[in-house]
């Protein structure tokens, strides 16, 4: 099938049309204001077939006028549908797109004998291994525990650049259903069953199955109701009030009161708003809803983990630098041992780094044993055949392990810890049984930009909180460098939680940003979890929002959003409101001519058929022209909420009870003219 050019042309084409079909009472059920305009269309039809059925009104020709308020009130609810219409096309076309990765493919499983058997992508479950090959689409999420290859993630983050996936690594071994391997071959441990995986989750957030009603979406639209009550009672007790007075008034004048004083612009528009939301979102390469991004607005802290967040994430060893005497081929002899079976990225740059010194191992690997790295001891090593063990980590470690031997070489490795952490490496220790031989130093670089996004955050009155492992100096540098409030160093995961637990327990509204499996418990605490794509499933799985971009500052965008969804619905509520100042002097004043209050007829409309009819259409007119609006959202700008609230009221407040002055008198003369009143 050949492929439109103009692809959002065709959403806008095929909106007009599936409109159309919205056009039912069952579809605005949750919406009090247009339940009651759907019931008012209703009458007005039936009384266009039966005009007399309440009895004879003097009016001319009332079959053409019962039967004109009637398509205009279906014009009106067609207005709100095709709002809505078109933010869900927006979002459905994204979803459709991703949904095309979710095609069966054929899986390369691994059975436990290491035998290769093809199966569909649907039948793998958590747990099993699948093997794949150059050219392979990557057929379900999962950690890669064996190879390293590149993979190509730009139909999820729109990064044409190939990713390296490697065993290890924290921030290197999440792989993706529906991105292809193009280099190397990968064995990967599947982590989500069918219909569970991230895709399904983009999926659920970009198609709105994932969207829930915001705290204030709820709070106006009851307000609303309210307010349709109120005008509802006003406009039933009408019809006594006339007979008393003996003022014909029709049902159809009556049904038209009621729509012209609800506020029917926001209340057709408030859904809109809500899913257009959600597509801005989509389009900031987040996976969320618009729940989370209003909750997002009144953020008061930001607790934010250093590697691979505020840094790239990739530390590598720089150089060796050997204290007491040693030389550094003597590190690099240690630092090798040490890092046997260090599978990270970090332990084979190590490894790397001392072999281009000339450092092997003396030892045979089968029989040693391996010390892994765990975020308690904080350090990891080798137990040598011989007996002798070799250890590499944080200083305070290293220094705990080697024991009292320790203090008279404090002073020169300190020293060198200390040149290290100043430059925003890290340092770590090397030792082999009780002696400490130098220090390696291990270099990340802070992301570039990444301190003017902060300095956007303390504008937006976000407090920074950067929580990590490395010493307090280290810490100290790169919190600098990248402009951040304070910091916590030689931190644990249970630090973070216990630093997100102390902000809360202040009445602060915590967000937390993470990519590691240590992350994923403090991404759990946090009220906003914002994981990294480029972290682990742990993390991504815990969090509440997921960044394709990986950027630790994403925040802001989800913040802005967040505000120009509270911003839509106010200034539309504003605007819908103080419209109703000029209907008031449309319509009461000209029905009640005989109270002698035709001097409140200012506009000096035509008559009471014509002022109904300018009225009814403005009033859908008003809509139509609000679409867009609540489809881009009101643009924000971090300035005082004051002065935010002050340009409001004059533009949509102000604004909107004089302008239907003007555009209803305008629609009176076009109506008077043609002839239909």
């Amino acid at each position: 099938m050949k492929q439109s050019k103009h692809p959002t042309q065709d959403i806008y084409s095929q909106a007009i049309v599936d409109a159309f079909f919205q056009l039912n009472p069952q579809s605005a059920i949750q919406n009090p204001v247009i339940l009651l305009v759907w019931l008012g269309t209703i009458l007005t039809l039936i009384l266009t077939i039966a005009p007399n059925l309440f009895g004879e009104i003097p009016s001319q020709n009332p079959r053409l006028f019962n039967g004109l308020v009637t398509f205009i009130l279906l014009v009106t609810i067609y207005a709100g549908n095709l709002g809505e219409v078109i933010a869900k096309a927006k979002g459905q076309a994204k979803a459709n797109k991703l949904r095309s990765l979710k095609s069966e493919t054929i899986a390369k499983k691994l059975a436990v004998d290491g035998t290769v058997t093809e199966v569909s992508s649907q039948t793998l479950q958590r747990g099993d291994s699948v093997y794949v090959v150059a050219g392979d689409i990557i057929p379900a999420d999962g950690e890669v525990i064996l190879g390293v290859g590149s993979v190509d993630e730009s139909i999820i983050t729109g990064e044409s650049a190939p990713i390296l996936k490697e065993s290890g690594s924290e921030v290197a071994s999440s792989v993706t259903e529906g991105t292809r391997i193009i280099s190397d071959e990968l064995i990967i441990s599947v982590t989500a069953n069918p219909g569970q995986g991230f895709i399904d989750r983009m999926i659920a957030s970009m198609s709105g199955e994932e969207s829930r009603k915001i705290p204030n979406e709820i709070a106006l639209q009851a307000l609303l109701a309210v307010m349709a009550l109120i005008f509802l009672f006003v406009v039933v007790t009408l019809p006594a009030f006339a007979f008393y007075l003996q003022l014909p008034i029709s049902a159809t004048i009556l049904v038209a009161l009621l729509v012209s004083l609800m506020p029917t612009t926001i209340a057709s528009l408030l859904k809109t708003i809500s899913i257009a939301g959600i597509d801005r979102i989509a389009n900031s390469n987040v996976i969320a809803n618009s729940l989370d991004a209003e909750i997002c607005t009144d953020v008061n802290t930001l607790v934010i983990d250093k590697t691979g967040t505020i840094t790239l994430g990739n530390r590598l060893a720089e150089n060796f630098i050997p204290i007491n005497g040693h030389s550094e081929l003597e590190v690099a002899a240690i630092a090798i041992a040490a890092s046997v079976f260090d599978d990270t990225p970090e332990g084979k740059s190590i490894i790397r780094l001392a072999d281009k010194l000339g450092a092997k191992i003396d030892f045979d690997p089968y029989r040693a044993e391996a010390i892994y790295f765990s975020t308690t001891t904080r350090i990891s090593g080798t137990n040598l055949p011989n007996g002798s063990q070799v250890r590499k980590g944080a200083l305070a470690a290293i220094k705990e392990f080697v024991g009292s031997s320790s203090q008279k070489l404090s002073d020169e490795i300190d020293l060198a810890c200390e040149r290290i952490s100043l430059q925003g490496g890290t340092p770590l220790a090397v030792c082999l049984d009780g002696e400490i031989y130098g220090v390696i130093h291990l270099k990340d670089i802070v992301k570039p930009g990444i301190r003017d996004r902060f300095y956007q955050l303390q504008r937006l009155g976000i407090y920074t909180i950067m929580v990590t492992g490395d010493n307090k100096t280290t810490a100290g540098v790169i919190s600098r460098e990248a402009g951040i409030d304070d910091f916590i160093a030689e931190a644990t995961p249970a630090d973070k939680i216990t630093v997100i637990q102390q902000q809360q327990a202040e009445g602060k509204l915590v967000a937390m940003t993470g990519e590691g499996n240590n992350d994923a418990p403090a991404l759990a605490q946090a009220n906003i979890g914002l994981a990294m794509n480029t972290g682990t499933q742990a993390a991504k799985s815990a969090a509440n929002m997921v960044d394709l971009d990986s950027d630790p500052t994403k925040l802001i965008d989800i913040i802005t959003i967040g505000k120009q969804l509270l911003m839509t619905r106010g200034v539309l509520t504003t605007f819908s409101i103080s419209n109703d100042i000029a209907k008031y002097f449309a319509i009461l004043p000209i029905l009640f001519t005989t109270l002698n209050l035709g001097r409140f007829n200012i506009m000096q409309l035509s008559s009471t058929n014509s002022a109904v009819l300018s009225v009814l259409i403005y009033n859908a007119i008003a809509i139509f022209a609000f679409i867009p609006l609540a489809l881009r959202g009101i643009k924000f700008r971090p300035v005082g909420a004051n002065q935010i609230f002050q340009s409001h009221l004059l533009i949509y407040g102000i604004g909107g009870a004089i302008i239907p002055f003007v555009a209803i008198k305008l629609i009176d003369m076009a109506v008077t003219t043609i002839g239909l009143a």
